[in-house]
């Protein structure tokens, strides 16, 4: 039985197969749906990326942060994608404001 590698819906660990197509990895889907959630108490989100992800949370967004910026993401959940990406850019302004002194 030859593996094509394409269809395997397992929970092993991500291969690097998804770089074109519409396909992301297992990782990639769960820390969308992560994003998707609210939490009501600080350090939850954290606990969770923690727990889930076994990464830093410094480690988690910069990898959140090249997965917005990807066309399957996009294809993958437009909306959520789109706000993530309002978020960052606003996010980057009022750093951008603090830093020059000003409130633009």
């Amino acid at each position: 039985m030859a593996d094509s590698g394409s269809g395997t819906a397992s929970r092993a660990r991500p291969v690097e197969q998804a770089p074109a197509g519409r396909a992301l990895s297992g990782r990639d889907q769960q820390m969308l749906a992560l994003e998707r959630q609210w939490w009501k108490y600080a350090g939850a989100k954290e606990q969770a990326i923690r727990e889930l992800f076994d990464l830093s949370a410094t480690h988690y967004y910069q990898i959140l942060n090249t997965l917005i910026d990807t066309e399957d993401a996009l294809a993958h959940d437009p909306m959520l994608v789109k706000r993530l990406r309002r978020l960052r850019t606003s996010r980057q302004r009022a750093r951008t404001a603090r830093r020059l002194g000003s409130d633009a």
